[in-house]
């Protein structure tokens, strides 16, 4: 025998009646079922408001009216569908549910209360006409039914609103009704009878409960839930959309997932089919082909060694402290008797090794009768400060992770903080499971979906996420857009799922958080109306948490580089080609540091200093394993190693700016590369990257264009002008190549750590000697490198290089994942 459950949303209309019973009737050709049936979706709320609105004095018609027309809409759109559908009957049934109901609200109304026996007759009306109409069709289809009354054979202990059942007492009643072997029985979910004969409600997931106790009572080989969803999923799919779907699933498990707040089944659900061992099914009712997750007593699944990822919400943590605490065995039961007096839920609680303090979690909502409860019990130790006055916080979530023999797996243990690490989340408490099958840490309301999601993709995800904000869309940034978009599916091979979130310019802002597809982002950009802030930005992520988010900054703008230790401190890693951040006062430069440690956070520079060239990172190397820099001296802009290469083959200066210009190899206004102010910015970050102490002002520089030129903004002026310095560098140029030299424009730190900008003249022994066409080259002598430097060299500018150069770091910013 089998038993079957459908959910609120299973019968929500008539449509779904019908399937209902198309799928009972598909288990009828092969076995006898037991059928439980809920209350159609919303019915139950609206009967509960209906109370809620009679005692405050509401007007209830329109609720009224509202609940009543769900179950004649159904009847009215199963009458033509169904043969032999005894329309009228039906409708006189729920006519006078109505009648009764009105009766029930005029006594509530005269009270101005609701007691409890008539509250629990009211909000199970649902579940009666819900039987009603199913017992009808399976009839209309020539189905022998016996409907089992619930408050008759179900005994339940406790209260009207909240009743668990006696099985063995419930057993022996259903026994003796001798139902037909040829009949299939039919019974309301969430409601039982106490030893009265008074009506009674099971509370919370009371359904699921119900079929569980006529499984238990029938001895059922199998117990069906059916609901909304595919089964059991490793993480809530609202919030994690590519939670896992679990085939198999043990009984104490599934217990420890809905403990810890998963939407699976309520523990008392679990307890009577775990105890007579029988399997229950969870399936889909849109999707009655599907496999669904069993729950049994030996788990099945063997691609997930962790079967879940799940959160509590809305936890208070009571501290109790003090030298009243020693004898804490005594103190942990006055506390738990106390509280459990007053039915409140204990979730989680944690002991410290100096035995003088204990730490609890209950819901929040309990916090004032908690604290009143404990205040009363502990008032004399209290009062004689043998215990300090209660620390309670509020507003915390418990996260937890559910495995069999959790003992035995320190990886997983292992790979859960280090989640929580890495998504730079505190933890206040940590736990585990008395069974050894989960382990919980509490930590703040506000990280709970950073978190859930941060662990699930740990722990179940073989593919590393990164989530760019790209800001800046001229030739480095669309180039950049170019190079995700060809290498999506390398990356995709390589388990890397690279997603676009964001892409903006000073003015504009697109987002899609799902991801934006690069393919078209031009014509989805140019669309956009959402103007740009930072704010923004930062907001989306607040809304939508992000496992691993990056700004990537392909801006020029100082602005934008104020913004950095901001963007850190919210949780993103920040990717720049923009110099200004590292060449502003070191006061600045520091706080971007502190703040990346401090909220363990990468900030990646590479492309600041030679476009695609790993200057930063083997720099970085060398220092961080002991060596230490003597002199360094390089060709560090690819615009100026252009322009003096073709300086060397006769072409006049301002012909090889022009040049350079055309290619993409200057800035926008070429006098920007011939101040030599450019250099020296790329010379400050790399003398403050070896540890020296200095400003932009203190790096001399020989600018190569003299006052008049300085302060000229229009660009073709500016270039017209130029001319006047071509017969100046043509003498320099011919000087040198007399000397057997050629001019390059160098930066140099020396080995007392003064800096300075020039134009030098280098013979063929000099490793910059054959550097042009836009190659850059470091050549750097140091403790472990000289007299033969280490030299660095390869084309330091063009967009293509500098786009590959902040990929390469955007790459870089990848958790290191624990395996599991």
């Amino acid at each position: 025998m089998r038993t079957l459950k459908f959910g609120g949303t299973s019968l929500a209309n008539a449509e779904r009646f019908l399937h209902v019973a198309n799928i009972i009737e598909n288990k009828i050709k092969y076995e006898k079922v037991g059928i439980i049936l809920s209350a159609p979706a919303k019915v139950t709320n609206n009967l509960v408001n209906i109370i809620k609105k009679t005692i405050k004095n509401d007007n209830t018609e329109s609720s009224m009216h509202e609940t009543k027309h769900i179950f004649l809409k159904i009847l009215e759109q199963v009458n033509p569908l169904q043969n032999n559908f005894p329309y009228e009957k039906l409708k006189t049934i729920i006519n006078n549910e109505f009648i009764e109901l009105k009766k029930n609200i005029c006594g509530i109304n005269l009270l101005g209360q609701c007691p409890d026996n008539i509250y629990a007759k009211i909000i199970c009306r649902g579940e009666i006409l819900s039987v009603a109409i199913m017992n009808a069709i399976l009839q209309a289809r020539n189905h022998k039914i016996t409907i089992i009354n619930p408050v008759k054979t179900l005994l339940g202990i406790g209260t009207y609103l909240d009743s668990k059942i006696d099985i063995i007492e419930s057993t022996k009643r259903i026994e003796s009704m001798n139902i037909p072997k040829n009949h299939n029985i039919l019974m309301s979910g969430f409601i039982a009878g106490n030893k009265k004969g008074e009506l009674v409600v099971l509370g919370r997931n009371g359904s699921d409960y119900s079929a569980a106790i006529l499984s238990s009572c029938l001895h059922a080989d199998y117990c069906e839930i059916w609901t909304d969803v595919d089964g059991i999923y490793t993480c809530d799919p609202k919030q994690v959309p590519d939670a896992k779907l679990l085939t198999s699933i043990s009984y104490q498990e599934a217990m420890e997932l809905s403990y810890f707040g998963a939407k699976v089944l309520h523990p008392r659900t679990i307890e009577p089919i775990a105890k007579f061992n029988i399997p229950c099914l969870i399936k889909n009712t849109s999707k009655p082909d599907a496999k669904g997750t069993l729950i049994c007593a030996q788990n099945k699944e063997k691609k997930h060694s962790v079967k879940g990822v799940t959160y509590l919400n809305d936890i208070a943590m009571f501290h109790i402290i003090g030298p009243g605490m020693k004898d804490m065995m005594k103190m942990i039961a006055r506390v738990f008797s106390s509280i459990s007096r007053d039915n409140i839920w204990i979730i989680l609680i944690t002991q410290s090794s100096s035995e003088h303090r204990i730490s609890f979690c209950i819901p929040q909502k309990d916090v004032v009768r908690v604290e009143y409860i404990l205040k009363n019990e502990f008032y004399l130790e209290l009062k004689n400060r043998l215990l300090k006055p209660f620390n309670i916080i509020k507003k915390l979530s418990i996260v937890s992770i559910v495995s069999t023999n959790m003992k035995n797996k320190p990886h997983i243990t292992a790979s859960f903080f280090s989640a929580l690490s890495y998504a730079n989340i505190n933890t206040l408490a940590v736990a585990q499971g008395s069974s050894e099958n989960s382990i919980s840490a509490v930590i703040k309301n506000s990280n709970v979906i950073t978190a859930i999601r941060t662990v699930h993709q740990i722990l179940f995800n073989s593919n590393q996420i990164i989530e760019v904000f790209l800001i800046g869309i001229g030739g480095i940034g669309s180039t950049l857009l170019q190079q995700f978009y060809r290498q999506k599916k390398w990356l995709k091979e390589k388990q890397i799922d690279l997603k676009i979130c964001g892409i903006a310019n000073s003015k504009t802002l697109l987002i899609n958080m799902k991801g934006i597809k690069l393919k078209n982002w031009n014509s989805y950009f140019e669309k956009e109306k959402n103007f740009f802030t930072t704010t923004k930005i930062i907001n989306a992520i607040k809304k939508h948490p992000l496992i691993n988010p990056v700004i990537i900054d392909c801006t020029a703008d100082t602005l934008l580089s104020y913004q950095y230790s901001h963007f850190i401190s919210h949780g993103f890693h920040v990717v720049t080609a923009n110099k200004k951040a590292n060449t502003t006062d070191l006061t600045y430069y520091k706080k971007i540091r502190t703040a990346a440690i401090q909220f363990k956070k990468k900030f990646l520079y590479d492309t600041n200093i030679g476009a695609g060239l790993p200057v930063i990172d083997n720099l970085q190397n060398l220092l961080n394993s002991g060596d230490k820099l003597i002199h360094f001296r390089g060709i560090l802009s690819g615009s100026l190693s252009f322009i003096f290469g073709q300086l060397e083959e006769g072409i006049t200066l301002s012909q090889a700016t022009e040049n350079a210009k055309e290619i993409g190899f200057t800035e926008p206004n070429p006098r920007d590369d011939l101040s030599g102010i450019d250099v020296a910015r790329k010379l400050l970050i790399l003398a403050r990257e070896v540890g020296y102490q200095i400003e932009l002002k203190d790096i001399k520089i020989e600018n190569l264009l003299p006052d008049t030129l300085q302060n000229i903004p229009d660009i073709k002026t500016f270039m017209r002008k130029l001319k006047e310095l071509d017969s100046i560098f043509d003498i320099r140029v011919k000087k040198a190549k007399i000397e057997g030299k050629v001019l390059r424009f160098v930066g140099i730190i020396n080995k007392t750590g003064q800096c300075e900008v020039k134009i030098d003249s280098v013979d063929k022994n000099d490793p910059l000697y054959n550097v042009k066409n836009g190659e850059n080259v470091l050549a750097f002598y140091s403790k472990y490198y000289q007299p033969i430097p280490l030299v660095l060299r390869g084309y330091g500018a063009g967009n293509n290089v500098t786009a590959a150069g902040v990929f390469s770091d955007l790459l870089r910013t990848l958790p290191c994942k624990v395996g599991v």
